[in-house]
């Protein structure tokens, strides 16, 4: 696979990887927001949605990574 491919992988599997800690971050985003009928909880915008969406492009990338060190060690 040539350079340019595995480029535009990892970039693909990054943002395959902030998509889905954007997805699991919506989960119960209602419960979390408006906790005990209090006010807006605003900590769950600015902390935990950049968190889950960092978290999930690490994740991707770092399944990415295991899967070509794999892939290399059995050619």
């Amino acid at each position: 696979m040539g350079q340019r491919m595995q480029a535009a992988g990892g970039c693909l599997i990054a943002a395959v990887g902030a998509g889905a800690g954007l997805g699991l971050w919506t989960v119960d985003f209602q419960g979390r927001f408006y906790r005990f009928e209090q006010s807006p909880d605003w900590r769950v915008l600015y902390a935990e949605l950049p968190l889950a969406v960092l978290g999930g492009i690490a994740a991707a990338l770092g399944l990415w990574a295991l899967w070509t060190v794999v892939r290399r060690r059995r050619t």
